[in-house]
């Protein structure tokens, strides 16, 4: 598994509306080329988001599935990315005085991604994981900074 943390200097209600907005995943998810489509009842459980990941000339479409959803505190998501497999992606907004301590843990549910788990993998999704927490928080803040 692969664990990361970051302070977001805006409100959970912030980030949650960032979340909550499908059609936004591209501009802050490390690796996502374009959003293909988004479920217009966005992130309530089961709802889907359907994108297209890659680097270069490599690239495959991944469907997103809401597991659990409690606004403003917890979204999970099951993403499916054939034929890698699956990962359960857990997006936790803590409350920190007036802004957010988002954690975000990564885990292999499924596929060659559960045989491959380990210091390596988990490394390579860390630092992709910390740079898409750090394109969210970017925007997070610039959004509060224009609200505010």
């Amino acid at each position: 598994m692969a664990r990361n943390r970051r302070l977001i200097l805006s409100s959970p209600s912030e980030v949650w509306e960032l979340l909550s907005d499908g059609h936004r995943y591209g501009e802050w998810v490390t690796g996502t080329r374009q959003v293909l489509a988004a479920d217009p009842h966005w992130p309530q459980v089961g709802a889907r988001l359907k994108v297209r990941v890659g680097a270069g000339r490599l690239t495959l479409d991944d469907t997103c599935v809401v597991r659990v959803c409690e606004p403003e505190r917890r979204l999970e998501l099951e993403a499916k990315a054939d034929p890698f497999g699956a990962a359960r992606i857990a997006m936790n907004l803590l409350p920190w005085g007036e802004h957010t301590l988002f954690v975000l843990d990564w885990h292999p549910l499924r596929g060659p991604g559960t045989r491959m788990h380990g210091l390596p993998v988990d490394y390579v999704v860390a630092v992709r994981n910390g740079m898409m927490l750090t394109k969210l928080a970017r925007i997070a803040v610039r959004e509060h900074n224009v609200h505010a």
